[in-house]
């Protein structure tokens, strides 16, 4: 398990989705392998200073895809998506 709240939140996951996201409270972190829900709650409370209401959690699988000369591989990663209290924003999305 992660030990503190720098480690559970790898980095905010910047989409146009994501964006589209953000504009209704809503904001898309990819976090570690083992963090559980109550951990993303309590550090994006900690490192942003908001109140978290949701957090939903999407395991994405590892993919392979075959080109014409190579074959790629994308590893395994954890998302959150996490709902605010209304009227709380995260300034994370380039303007």
């Amino acid at each position: 398990m992660p030990q503190n709240k720098f480690t559970v939140i790898k980095k905010p996951w910047i989409t146009e989705k994501a964006a589209m996201l953000a504009e209704s409270g809503k904001y898309v972190f990819v976090v570690d392998k083992d963090a559980q829900t109550k951990q993303i709650k309590e550090a994006l409370g900690r490192i942003y200073g908001v109140h978290v209401l949701k957090v939903n959690i999407v395991n994405v699988p590892a993919h392979y895809g075959r080109g014409l000369q190579r074959t790629t591989e994308k590893g395994a990663y954890k998302k959150a998506i996490v709902t605010l209290k209304s009227g709380e924003k995260i300034d994370i999305l380039p303007q």
